[in-house]
């Protein structure tokens, strides 16, 4: 029997409160304000968060993409009292409370290793280029009925979000997991400061990142910086991580008789039995779980449960109920014109104020709810708990809360508008009663409380074939972009085509949320769709028709007038309804010669709108033509000149100070000196860009999605699909999956000339790609039918299917039809 080493345990005193002029000497700060004796009980690094408040300490974050300190003034008239920054903006330097540093995000980083110091219970840390967060969560589950734990929420494992993580530890915590990814050198020294792990998991080292580093070898040596001071560390036995490793070790392999603890596995269709050797001790152990990755990461999971001397019964039970894990909030189509936000499997206070940031950025109905389960693991005595959710419910304006549970429910009265059930079996009994509709609903709840069931019932149902979209990326390749902006430089995002096939309303509610100045869209129904779903930016109209205009008016949606006609009809219109100053944007045709007035042109565009009241030139616009191709350098450059030149002239003559903006993705990289007072994000934001140095900073955005609807094997001379285009040369198993010419998918991408991805391998579409259906070979793969089909995202990717198929990226999505489900999510 295999005895467990309990680990030690401290007296609570669980209220997180920092004193404000303690913080000044641990991060060797400047203090300027006049209220140093207050207490701070929040760590914010987002503007946008609703959790904000007078007890917040923000920490302005200067990054390559973004700059917090231009949100202070914001943030001020929030109320938000205290600042750490780098640079105090002159307007505000008396409205509040600052801590000058040097530099914000090493405060951060400093402050959360000064809080790490002040516990001394054990913390494991975990690495690896995959697997980090589901083995966090795996031993969540495996330790926690014994110990109270802090672990990381969702996967925040950089630069930002350990600190952020380790700055949840509280005096009742008594056992702390930690995830730490980083992308170059250099970064893991810092990270292993803040956690300081007494037990070390390293993962899987795979490809992830491997642009940061120099080889594997300097990969491997920045990650196992993480364990230089821990006491052991856990991990797969390679000869790769033996030669730089100098903590004590605890391994584990299938084959080499080196390791500590040696296994051999017996696949079946849905589980795994592991044979475990350590020493003269054996054990046999089931996990539901049959792909080889899943296997590993919970090899990594049972080896911490050995190194802590668990008894063989305990490991056998719990290890047998391990679970998929969903490591995403996403967001579905509910029933009855509502919008779910799913995160069903997980219920701790860090996760929470993060899943309600997420709700805020995506909520689609005025109307919140949040359906609620108990919350465990938070360190804090209920009642202290509980009146903390109150008061994040409240700050987030959420309409109805929904508790499920027997301790949710003896808090009822801490909640202003609260409905509680005893268990979800109780909810689901109720559930017609409660009349869900025209709302945004976050399920939320630990994994014993079955949610799945819930969120089965609110969601539309389900399709085999999705559009992912993540929500993260579009944040990222947004403040790419921004980076490269003076900072005030306007940002126009075009959402047009759907949002080039990505989804036009949920992108459009997170550029709102990520601030930006105007939406674009082709025609005015686009527009209108925004307007109706709530979206409160100006959107400009590029391609109106004249019998739009109506409309436009009565939405509010700002039109490009690009012609004499159009300009004429509009004022008219206008002039009928006694609009004053109406906002419109004048299109000048600089060599692109598709729309917009020519020099010829200004003449008399500048008498008609001398002449008029009715409409105001918001702003004056060109397009151009070869922004993308360095090779058009000087057409390019003369396309700005003209614009320069023709724009002026219309100023000077109506006496004006529009916005002026001509540059598109390509432009805003190749032109900076032409950003004028705006410039148009077009598809840089869904991760296209034809500069193969930009696209390296950005981040994939849609992945296309099916199953393996039916796997069959054929013989030699056997054919697959219409007019038996494919003829097989051996036995060869074909997998028919469901997405087609219909879907968007070009039926060129047939015939051996495209490949999907099954199990991490290419699967080579054989045959002709059908209305709603294609097959691949994907003879030699371990797949089984319901197994995920990657179309695109990572590999084979959209720019690789443009190339093959002589054709450009936005074709490829925008081709994806309106009937392949699209699902939101952020990690």
């Amino acid at each position: 029997m295999w005895r467990r080493n309990r680990l030690p345990r401290k007296n609570p005193n669980p209220e997180l409160a920092f004193p404000v002029k303690n913080i000044i000497p641990i991060l060797g700060a400047t203090w300027l304000g006049d209220d140093i004796e207050a207490t701070i009980d929040n760590i914010s690094i987002d503007s946008r968060s609703l959790q904000n408040n007078a007890h917040t300490l923000f920490f302005a974050l200067s990054g390559p993409n973004n700059n917090a300190h231009h949100f202070i003034p914001d943030l001020i008239s929030k109320g938000v009292r205290f600042f750490v920054v780098s640079d105090i903006p002159t307007s505000v330097k008396n409205d509040a409370n600052f801590i000058l540093v040097g530099n914000t995000l090493l405060a951060l980083q400093q402050f959360a290793a000064w809080h790490r110091s002040q516990f001394s219970f054990p913390v494991i840390g975990i690495t690896g280029s995959n697997g980090k967060t589901i083995v966090k969560e795996w031993l969540n589950f495996l330790l926690s009925p014994d110990y109270n734990v802090i672990r990381s929420p969702k996967s925040y494992n950089s630069q930002v979000g350990v600190p952020l993580s380790v700055l949840g530890i509280n005096e009742k915590h008594n056992l702390g997991i930690f995830e730490c990814g980083i992308s170059q050198t250099g970064e893991m020294e810092k990270l292993a400061q803040i956690v300081s792990p007494t037990i070390g998991i390293l993962t899987n080292v795979g490809t992830a990142h491997d642009e940061g580093f120099k080889s594997e070898e300097e990969k491997i040596v920045e990650k196992l910086k993480l364990f230089e001071n821990a006491d052991v560390l856990i991990y797969q036995k390679d000869p790769a991580v033996d030669a730089h490793v100098s903590t004590r070790t605890f391994s584990w392999s299938f084959t080499d008789a080196r390791a500590d603890v040696l296994i051999s596995k017996t696949v079946s269709a849905a589980k795994t039995r592991l044979e475990v050797s350590r020493g003269n001790q054996n054990l046999s152990v089931e996990i539901p779980l049959a792909d080889s990755a899943s296997i590993e990461n919970a090899i990594s999971s049972l080896m911490v449960l050995l190194w802590m001397n668990y008894d063989a019964d305990t490991i056998g039970r719990r290890m047998q109920q391990l679970y998929p894990v969903e490591m995403r909030l996403v967001v579905k189509n509910g029933i009855h014109n509502t919008t779910v936000i799913d995160d069903s499997y997980s219920s701790d206070f860090q996760s929470l104020k993060i899943a309600l940031d997420f709700l805020e950025s995506q909520k689609h109905h005025a109307k919140k709810t949040v359906i609620l389960s108990d919350i465990f693991q938070s360190g804090l005595a209920n009642e202290q708990l509980y009146k903390k959710v109150s008061q994040l419910v409240e700050s987030n304006k959420i309409g109805r809360v929904i508790g499920i549970g027997q301790t949710i429910s003896q808090f009822k009265n801490t909640f202003e508008n609260i409905i509680v059930f005893a268990s979800t079996q109780e909810f689901l009994a109720q559930f017609d009663t409660l009349d869900f509709g025209n709302e945004t609903i976050l399920v939320k709840g630990a994994r014993q409380f079955e949610f799945e069931k819930i969120v089965a019932l609110l969601e539309e149902k389900t399709h085999e074939t999705v559009l992912e979209i993540n929500l993260n990326a579009i944040g990222h390749n947004l403040n790419y972009y921004r980076s490269k902006l003076r900072p005030e430089t306007k940002l126009m995002v075009m959402v047009k085509a759907f949002g080039y096939g990505n989804g036009g309303f949920e992108i459009a509610k997170l550029l709102e949320h990520h601030k930006t100045d105007y939406l674009g869209v082709a025609f005015a129904d686009e527009g209108i769709s925004l307007k109706n779903a709530g979206i409160k930016l100006p959107i400009m109209v590029l391609n109106p028709e004249s019998t739009s205009f109506p409309q436009i008016i009565q939405y509010g949606l700002e039109p490009e007038i690009y012609s004499i006609k159009g300009l004429k009809a509009f004022i008219a219109l206008a002039d009928e309804r006694r609009l004053e100053h109406f906002p419109i944007h004048i299109k000048i045709d600089t060599g692109m010669h598709r729309l917009g007035f020519e020099a010829e042109h200004m003449a008399e565009l500048i008498a008609i709108l001398s002449k008029t009241e009715s409409v105001n030139v918001k702003s004056i616009l060109s397009h151009m033509a070869t922004s993308d191709d360095l090779a058009h350098d000087d057409f390019a450059r003369a396309q700005i000149d003209l614009f320069e030149k023709l724009s002026l002239q219309l100023m000077q003559a109506l006496n004006i100070r529009p916005i002026r903006h001509i540059l598109n993705t390509s432009g805003i990289e190749h032109y900076p000196q032409a950003q004028y007072d705006m410039v148009r994000l077009g598809i840089g934001l869904y991760g296209i860009s034809n500069d193969a140095t930009e696209q390296k900073h950005l981040e994939i955005v849609g992945t296309l999605k099916s199953v393996i609807s039916q796997l069959r094997t054929i013989q030699k001379g056997e054919s697959v699909g219409y007019g038996r285009r494919f003829m097989a040369d051996g036995d060869t198993k074909i997998a028919t999956i469901p997405i087609g010419y219909a879907d968007g998918i070009s039926r060129h991408w047939g015939n051996l000339n495209g490949y999907v991805t099954i199990s991490g391998k290419r699967a080579p579409i054989v045959g002709s790609v059908c209305m709603d259906m294609l097959m691949a070979d994907c003879t030699g793969i371990d797949c089984r039918e319901g197994d995920a089909v990657i179309i695109f995202g990572e590999s084979p990717s959209v720019t690789e299917m443009a190339e093959k198929l002589r054709t450009i990226p936005y074709e490829i999505l925008t081709s994806i039809s309106q009937r392949v489900k699209r699902v939101f999510y952020r990690e």
